[in-house]
């Protein structure tokens, strides 16, 4: 028996014995396929998920269509171009704030944070022109609207609650900027817009300390992220800022 299956094996003919070499090698590609392919499946479902927008990510820069801009001083992207005219306006509402402080500030330190926001500001103004021209970019020119019902809160104030609501309002303001400073010095390629963003950090540290310094910060309104505005988005409503025993 075992010479007969040995014969009927060494009568097969060429031909035959490599169809079904080939079909054997070609199933164990197959299974060695499927094998490699459903983990990478299964990593590319975990990956998408990875990828999705965590908790309290930025919201986008404002996408002013331009993409992205070649320049002397780098690849200006649209977030470069968003930060550039935020910092502007910052200025634009800031500068007037900080003056009205050094005139209706009755308390030294509320003087000394108006005093800070003016010199801060105008530096960063001169800077922030310079960085628009030389990128070739349109600059606001007055605040936006949000900005101008913050200086009006301010100026509709009273006496004995102009100073809670100066502090609290700007303290606000510059917390929020810190995310959209680090971001933006972290990621552009332009040296320019690396260069204001660096001056910018140092301004708003420094006009975080002396607004803190006041002793007029309530922290734990502060704390209350839906309450919180940055330069350009909601102003606290005027029940959020305890007036002066």
């Amino acid at each position: 028996m075992l010479s007969f299956r040995r014969r009927t094996v060494s009568g097969l003919s060429v031909a035959t014995r490599y169809t079904i070499g080939s079909g054997l090698v070609i199933t164990a590609l197959a299974v060695t396929l499927i094998a490699l392919l459903i983990p990478v499946s299964k990593f590319g479902d975990r990956a998408s998920a990875a990828n999705a927008a965590p908790a309290g990510k930025l919201p986008a820069a404002d996408d002013d269509g331009g993409g992205v801009m070649s320049t002397a001083y780098g690849p200006l992207t649209a977030a470069d171009r968003d930060f550039v005219r935020k910092v502007r306006l910052a200025g634009l509402w800031e500068l007037p704030a900080g003056r009205q402080a050094q005139q209706r500030g009755t308390r030294a330190s509320v003087r000394t944070a108006g005093e800070h926001l003016v010199e801060g500001h105008t530096e960063l103004d001169r800077q922030v022109l310079q960085v628009g021209q030389a990128l070739g970019m349109d600059l606001p020119n007055q605040p936006s609207a949000q900005q101008q019902d913050w200086l009006a809160q301010l100026s509709r104030a009273p006496a004995n609650e102009y100073e809670r609501l100066f502090i609290q309002l700007l303290r606000r303001a510059h917390g929020k900027v810190f995310a959209l400073l680090a971001q933006i010095r972290a990621q552009t390629r332009n040296s320019m817009v690396r260069a204001l963003a660096t001056s910018a950090n140092a301004t708003v540290l420094d006009h975080i300390s002396v607004l803190e310094e006041s002793g007029l910060v309530d922290f734990d309104t502060l704390s209350d992220a839906s309450a919180a505005p940055s330069h350009h988005q909601g102003a606290p409503a005027p029940s959020d800022v305890r007036p002066t025993k």
